[in-house]
């Protein structure tokens, strides 16, 4: 009998010793199914950890000060990694990440507009997130908070590559802390070792605040940068390439809105002729989104043109309604309705 237990014991020891072989290698945090026992292809290569800085977090927040990641759990996501190079699309590595998501970062530091006696609303609300090498990438509010996915933007502190099984390319692994965006193609924002974030709010006092204006109407939208206009959108000009996208149209107010579709032009091909897709656009471009009334919602550019989920933002155009008419906005990308503005008369290229 104390022969069977020892055989046993052995055994198990040898598989736990085979088992850590397998990982036993600079910066490996954890076991992975290197004998491909799951049903998950993701898991199959050893996992990394990347050194995370100190993060401060400032700005239009009530208790600006470092991040405790002891009071955070961590989320994973597959990012699939493209760059620009040349002006061309550069694919360089697949990989499975896992760290702190920026929603669950910011909820330690509740947000306290500077702006908030004269516009309450969040929609105007964006972060600027800063690295040591002191390259920074803006991010919209309703992208963190509005998304389908609100764990979808992480400050990743492990990773794993996700290796073809019949090229087995080993790519090129980061050495730091980095940001991760799942939903962009274009992966521009994914910055290594984030040091600051800002939260801020958007300002322009040429936008007047009217609250309660009835009827909320404009017949057209005119699309400014730097204060000139660059091309302005009637119900005359050209919906053909118009698209359907069927939604459950949702508020974080009224609740259910409608289950009907949202038909529109793509944003993006709206705008596309006045933004350059170039990686400082996608790091630092902001679309702001203003209404008849002064209420207005900002958007990256990035989250406009640059999205691998196939998520439209729609620019919808009813000539018929006189109300809240004759634009509006449709994020098909939010869980939330928040983001889908009536009435709007400017489009400003920040």
């Amino acid at each position: 009998m104390k022969n069977k237990y020892f055989g046993f014991a052995c055994v198990l020891f040898l598989s736990v010793i085979s088992c850590v072989a397998q990982n036993d290698k600079i910066g490996s945090t954890e076991f992975y199914d290197f004998q491909g026992e799951t049903n998950c292809f993701f898991d199959n290569s050893e996992i990394y950890n990347l050194p995370v800085s100190q993060i401060i977090v400032e700005g239009e927040v009530e208790n600006a000060g470092k991040v405790d990641f002891s009071q955070l759990v961590l989320h994973e996501m597959i990012v699939k990694e493209t760059i620009l190079e040349k002006g061309e699309d550069k694919f360089i590595g697949a990989y499975r990440y896992s760290g702190y998501s920026l929603a669950d970062i910011l909820n330690l530091f509740p947000l306290k507009k500077a702006n908030a006696e004269e516009f309450p609303p969040i929609g105007d609300v964006y972060v600027e997130i800063e690295n040591d090498k002191g390259e920074k990438i803006v991010v919209s509010w309703g992208e963190i908070y509005f998304s389908n996915n609100m764990d979808d933007i992480l400050v990743a502190t492990n990773v794993a590559r996700i290796i073809p099984e019949k090229s087995k390319d080993m790519w090129t692994l980061p050495t730091q802390a980095k940001m991760v965006f799942m939903d962009d193609f274009i992966t521009a924002r994914n910055i290594s070792n984030p040091v600051k974030i800002t939260v801020k709010s958007y300002k322009n006092d040429e936008i007047l605040i009217e609250k309660g204006k009835s009827p909320l109407y404009s017949p057209i939208i005119d699309i400014l940068k730097d204060g000139k206009i660059l091309e302005t959108i009637t119900k005359n000009s050209d919906f053909s390439k118009s698209k359907s996208v069927h939604t459950v149209f949702y508020g974080k107010g009224r609740g259910l809105h409608s289950t009907k579709p949202f038909t529109g032009l793509s944003l993006n091909d709206v705008l596309k002729n006045h933004v350059e897709f170039n990686t400082e656009s996608l790091m630092n471009q902001l679309i702001i989104i203003v209404a008849d009334d002064g209420y207005r919602n900002v958007y990256t550019w990035s989250e406009i043109c640059n999205r691998n989920d196939q998520a439209d933002i729609l620019l919808i155009c009813n000539p018929e309604d006189k109300n809240k008419g004759i634009f509006r906005l449709f994020p098909s990308c939010d869980f939330l309705s928040d983001r889908a503005i009536k009435g709007i008369d400017r489009i400003i290229i920040q």
